[in-house]
């Protein structure tokens, strides 16, 4: 179980698949859920599909789009060398996201660059934000990147409801140093020590208290 300070820091889960509709398949047999669509991000060159966790909070769906090309720096996530789906990041509620990367790159962790991204929901409305670089894997993505919505409306309230994250927690070869990474940016994620680096999210859903990785 993770802390309930972990837990209200939790903005999505990213959950990454080759193929958008095998995703959906894949997460509502675990679930109980259908995913509803969420849009494209044309400068990632991805789309996705969405799960409510909580009133803010969200799994994300994520494949990389038939409709765009490959982009020139590659996806984001390793979508393009991805073997079976799974949990490979996840994303923290985060503000003043320029004046927070530089305090985390004084001590040493390096989130990247702040960027802009929007996408179009389904019901046509737009919706923009900033976030630290989604290509900064740190950690193996077990350390999060942050995200900020400003003004838009949270993805989480048009998603497909009926789950809910109660806990989340981390495995690592390295624990410490992971561990050391997160106390810089205050994240209180438990990392135990593991063969190899893997979320686990524990979520309530219609199926029951399920565990996804």
């Amino acid at each position: 179980m993770a802390s309930p300070e972990v837990l209200a820091l939790v903005d999505h889960l990213v959950y990454a698949t080759a193929d958008l509709d095998r995703g959906i398949a894949e997460v509502e047999r675990v679930l109980g859920i259908r995913a509803s669509l969420g849009g494209q991000h044309p400068i990632w060159g991805t789309r996705n599909a969405l799960v409510a966790l909580g009133p803010s909070s969200y799994l994300e769906i994520i494949t990389p789009d038939p409709d765009h090309s490959t982009p020139s720096e590659g996806y984001p996530f390793g979508l393009e060398a991805l073997g079976s789906s799974r949990l490979v990041g996840w994303a923290a509620k985060g503000s003043g996201l320029t004046n927070f990367r530089d305090a985390a790159a004084q001590h040493g962790v390096e989130l990247g660059r702040v960027l802009s991204g929007s996408r179009k929901q389904t019901d046509g409305t737009v919706l923009t934000w900033k976030l630290t670089d989604l290509r900064c894997v740190i950690a193996d993505g077990i350390v999060p990147f942050f995200i900020d919505w400003g003004k838009s409306p949270h993805p989480a309230l048009v998603a497909s409801r009926g789950a809910t994250l109660v806990g989340l927690r981390a495995e690592h070869p390295d624990a410490d140093r992971v561990l050391r990474m997160l106390r810089v940016i205050a994240v209180d994620l438990k990392v135990g020590v593991g063969a190899a680096p893997a979320l686990i999210a524990e979520i309530d859903c219609p199926n029951g208290r399920v565990l996804l990785g």
